[in-house]
């Protein structure tokens, strides 16, 4: 009898291929199933990220191995999971690599097989293939390797076991050696003695696909000169004399960069970061809430504009519009009132609500709203901004001053986040900090101290500038273009032409 038959529709275990680290090689299939999922069992190849696309009420569990070690045996592992299965929650096991290729999932899906658990495979993308890709080198090429082995490695050489490496050496092609790096001195004896030379090109990549990507190029006869650490792919062969550099070309590649804007707002930071070749790494300093009366005057304001007691509606972050947008039953209610945005990202989070922003100014600043704004058709028009509890009185005074009646609504607060030792440590190893608001400043000076800065400071414009500036802070970046592109390309302009400070300890 199938597994399906008398559990058909039931919760399963999915043995999810996490691919070899970019965490933007997962496949969209194993990011639905993380989505969904009750408990996470994930292992060390694993990308912390990744865990973030499980809901935040996820059961998350670490049984991951590393040279030496290992925080759980494999049977135990298979325990669990049957375990785990066995109680209608929705499991995945988060493997690196593709769970198939040397990564124990055939045990894995054997065990649950044996104990009747519906599961399903989720293929990832291994690191035999991307990882020489992210170092600039095909494993197959015309003319120079048609064929390419995928070995572990793992394997003592001279335990005379069934992996013949001299046969391996006269297939010819490209080799691709995982988890060598331990016995690479008995695998280089042997290929050498099928047949290949000692100018035989070798690249080994440590942390492939990883904006810590390390790539070591050398030969069968002096890559044993070359300080190797686990995890390395390393490739053998005519082709890995190649360097089709792209992922190391990246201009922010091996950057280390401090997002601290509030959590489920650094995505979009960290993916920019990220395409530039940085290592983003999130420290929310500041958590967007509901404003001290809960929101109140906000669902009132939102009232006044639907009955058309307004001609104006001045936003000023994309968390205003969010909550603006929350409080509206839908775009109706704004009817001819007309929308001001102070920059594109408010004007995009108001445009996710069907409503387009009918004035944008040049620059993203209140001095620049001001001067942009027409002046009022008639005495007595009415603005209505809705903003954050503490913010600059720059736009509301100036346009009291053009002659407009002017009501401010308090639309969130930011409070600061509690951090541990943890994140003092993210801190330390940084590079970079990005800062996108005044309030992303106060609060990291807050909890860390100014003297926790990392080497490199940057600011999304000359608010948040003057903000850090006025806590002693050197402000090394300062973005010309007040969005979180124009922050990403000051940075990439930054290290492109000069020398960082040295960082304080």
């Amino acid at each position: 009898m199938s597994l399906w038959s008398h559990r058909l529709g039931s919760v399963t275990v999915y043995l999810v291929g996490a691919g070899p680290g970019d965490p933007g090689l997962l496949t969209v299939r194993g990011a639905q199933v993380l989505s969904k999922a009750d408990v996470v069992i994930y292992d060390r190849l694993s990308v912390a990220s990744l865990l973030e696309l499980a809901p935040t009420q996820a059961e998350r569990i670490s049984v991951g191995k590393a040279p030496g070690r290992a925080t759980m045996s494999q049977e135990a592992i298979n325990a669990l999971l049957v375990e785990r299965g066995k109680t209608g929650q929705e499991v995945v096991r988060l493997k690196g690599g593709d769970p198939f290729v040397f990564a124990r999932g055939g045990e894995e899906a054997q065990a649950l097989i044996e104990a009747g658990v519906p599961f399903e495979v989720i293929p990832g993308i291994t690191s035999a293939i991307a990882v020489p890709a992210y170092a600039g080198i095909p494993v197959t090429m015309r003319h120079s390797s048609e064929l390419f082995t995928v070995i572990t490695g793992h394997e003592d050489p001279d335990k005379g076991g069934e992996l013949d490496w001299e046969a391996v050496a006269r297939l010819g092609g490209t080799i691709v050696i995982l988890m060598g790096v331990g016995r690479l001195p008995k695998i280089v004896d042997r290929l050498r003695s099928g047949g290949l030379s000692a100018d035989t090109p070798v690249v080994a990549v440590q942390w492939g696909t990883r904006p810590e990507q390390r790539t070591v190029r050398a030969t069968l006869g002096t890559i044993l000169h070359h300080d190797l650490e686990p995890p390395s792919t390393i490739v053998v062969g005519r082709v890995a004399a190649l360097n089709l550099a792209w992922y190391e070309s990246k201009p922010l590649f091996g950057k280390r960069v401090v997002v601290t804007r509030a959590r489920r707002q650094a995505s979009a930071l960290a993916d920019r970061l990220r395409i530039a070749g940085a290592d983003p790494v999130e420290v929310p300093v500041i958590e967007i809430v509901d404003p001290p009366d809960g929101g109140a005057a906000l669902r009132t304001a939102a009232q006044s504009l639907a009955r058309g007691k307004f001609s104006w509606l001045v936003v000023t972050s994309e968390n205003g519009a969010q909550r603006i947008l929350a409080a509206l039953h839908d775009a109706r209610d704004l009817g001819n009132v007309k929308v001001a945005a102070i920059g594109p990202g408010t004007a995009a989070a108001l445009h996710a609500g069907n409503i387009k922003a009918d004035l944008i100014p040049d620059r993203f600043v209140a001095e620049a709203f001001v001067e942009a704004f027409p002046p009022p058709a008639h005495t007595g028009e009415r603005v209505l901004i809705a903003r954050a509890t503490v913010a600059r009185d720059v736009l509301p005074e100036g346009l009291r001053s053009k002659g407009y009646d002017v009501e401010v609504v308090e639309a969130y607060q930011t409070v600061a986040v509690s951090f541990d030792e943890e994140a003092a440590a993210r801190l330390r190893s940084a590079d970079a900090v990005t800062f996108t608001s005044s309030s992303t400043v106060e609060r990291f000076v807050e909890s860390f101290g100014a003297e926790a800065l990392p080497p490199v400071v940057a600011c999304i414009g000359p608010v948040t500038a003057a903000t850090a500036r006025s806590f002693g802070i050197t402000v090394d970046v300062e973005a010309e273009v007040h969005t979180i592109d124009g922050l990403v390309e000051a940075l990439v302009q930054h290290f492109r032409q000069s020398t960082p400070r040295t960082r304080t300890s």
